[in-house]
């Protein structure tokens, strides 16, 4: 499995695309003491998951992942694009260049365990 960890991640400003927001402001209860944790990791047949520890505030329409940044944006409803906060590394870029979605699982942040998961498309370009 590859991995890689996220918690706070900050905000992006991007003048060739839509603002990008923090993604922890589209996050249910984290503060200083409760943070978001995400893991990017990929499983031994390739699929793509995001384990997140905490609810999001509305659910992500797909998510963009940029082959030339490695960069991985979560997208809103709205169209509003969140930024995972770090690019992720070549080996996890040359998996998700082959996917068409992505598994997100919701992990209870006290027990470690699984709550629920949903599968979301992933759109891959190259700016």
């Amino acid at each position: 499995m590859i991995a890689v960890m996220n918690e706070m991640p900050p905000e992006n400003e991007n003048t060739n695309h839509a603002p990008v927001g923090n993604l922890t402001d589209f996050v249910e209860g984290i503060d200083e003491t409760n943070r978001l944790d995400i893991e990017v990791a990929i499983k031994e047949d390739g699929h793509v998951i995001v384990f997140h520890s905490h609810r999001f505030k509305s659910d992500i329409s797909w998510f963009e992942f940029d082959l030339g940044e490695n960069k991985l944006d979560f997208v809103l409803e709205d169209g509003d694009l969140r930024d995972i906060g770090l690019p992720l590394t070549n080996d996890v870029a040359k998996h998700m260049q082959n996917s068409h979605q992505i598994l997100t699982i919701l992990m209870d942040p006290k027990t470690g365990e699984a709550t629920e998961g949903r599968y979301v498309p992933l759109i891959i370009h190259r700016k």
